[in-house]
Formats: C-alpha cells, structure tokens, sequence
C-alpha cells in the first residue's frame, strides 16, 4: 500500500463542511484542468447533505459542473423518490441547485433487483471510468462511518465484501435486512482520494480503536480503507475525535 494519510479536526461539523467544501472546489480544479473531467464517488448521511447545501450556496457558480461526473458509493434498495434513498438525498441539495448534465449524473437504480443492478452498476463504471490495478479508479471518493464502523454498505459482518473481486456487491443492513449495493473494498482502495466526513459523539470510541490501532480494530470496515496509491483524509468534528468543549 502507497497511501498518505491526514486528519484534520473541526470545531464543528459545518466548518467540517465548509473546509471539505473548499477542498472539493479546488480538487475539481485541478483534476478538470488535467484530465478535463472528474469521477467522484458519493456517500449519503448528514455529513454530505452538509456539504451539499454549503456546495450548493457557494459553490453553484464556481464550479465547472459540466466536467464532473457524480457516481455513488452505495444505496439502499429503494426507488429514487424514496426518503431513504442516496440519490434522492443529493436530488434535493445539490442536483437541483447547480447547472450539471443529466448525462454526467450516473445514480445506481435503486428499485432494480439488487444482484442485477450490482452487475449494471459495475458495466458503467467500467464503460466510463480509467481502469487501473482491474479495477475503476474514482479521482475522489467521499466516505461516512456508522456508528458500528462500517462504510460504504460494508458491514462487520459482512467483511468479505472489502476482498471481493467483484466492482459492486449486494449488502444487507444487519438489523433492519434491507438490501444495498455498495463499491467494494477494492474498488474504494484505488481511489485516488478518499475523504471520510465523520461527525458526532457516537463515532468517537470506534475512532479511537482505528486511529490507536488498538486490539479487535480491524473487525471494523472502515479501518481497512487504505488506499493502493492515493491520498485517504479524516476530517472530523470535535465530537467524533473524543473532544469536548
């Protein structure tokens, strides 16, 4: 593994926002201006609805949304007007607030039967993105954790789909049973930047085990996030990283 690692901490999770914000702007740039395009990968949660309102306020003229391509880490199988749903989420903050091609939006179909859109899904990120080490290689890929250390839609117990040498794979919510596809470890891996956005006090004790390496951390997906050869940031609210005040 070839990757550099940085964590910056915020006083909250709207500057968290604001900073990833500027950093998304500036990552467009440069990548827009090399290949003429970028291939971003996104996540649901607060965190990102976050930074797509603050993308969405200040951003919607300053970007060239034209050349960026919006794909996703996962979703829940559900119909894309469902409140539950990724892409719905991104619809309401982002989409509809910036100029950006239909065509460049590339949702996973949700309401499909999950095993063939997993198969659908990873055709078009073949079709469409540069393949490297077998695998699509994203230029930003924006990662969450849950409070019980998974992201994406890997789960801890289902943690052969980081080893899975598929693109896209069909997880299971482990209380309530719905189905998701989600990218697989691999896939996320050889991205060229990962950011996780990790906010909140309930994730802060699972940050501590992945961050101090301490026993029983790698029973959690989101430690196994290291990428092949690119750059991985944690940005984290206070909360999230054990402080208070």
């Amino acid at each position: 593994m070839n990757t550099k690692t940085e964590i910056k901490i915020y006083d909250t999770p709207i500057l968290l926002a604001e900073s990833m914000a500027a950093g998304f702007k500036k990552i467009c740039d440069e990548v827009i201006l090399k290949k003429g395009k970028i291939n971003i990968a996104l996540s649901g949660g607060n965190t990102p609805k976050l930074l797509f309102e603050v993308l969405a306020e200040n951003y919607r003229n300053e970007i060239d949304w034209r050349s960026v391509n919006f794909y996703w880490v996962d979703e829940r199988c559900v119909r894309p007007d469902d409140s539950e749903s990724n892409f719905g989420m991104t619809e309401k903050y982002l989409l509809n607030k910036i100029e950006i091609p239909v065509e460049n939006v590339h949702r996973v179909s949700g309401e499909n039967e999950p095993e063939e859109e997993a198969i659908r899904y990873s055709q078009v990120l073949k079709e469409n993105l540069t393949i490297e080490n077998n695998f699509p290689r994203f230029d930003l890929t924006l990662l969450g954790m849950g409070d019980d250390g998974h992201t994406a839609s890997i789960f801890p117990d289902q943690m052969e789909i980081l080893d899975s040498n598929e693109i896209c794979a069909v997880a299971v919510h482990p209380v309530s049973g719905q189905k998701r596809i989600t990218l697989t470890g691999r896939v996320i891996n050889n991205s060229d930047r990962v950011y996780f956005l990790v906010t909140g006090k309930s994730k802060s004790d699972i940050i501590k085990i992945i961050f101090e390496e301490k026993n029983g951390y790698l029973n959690f997906p989101a430690a196994h996030i290291e990428l092949t050869n690119g750059e991985l940031n944690w940005y984290l609210d206070k909360e999230a990283f054990g402080q208070s005040g």
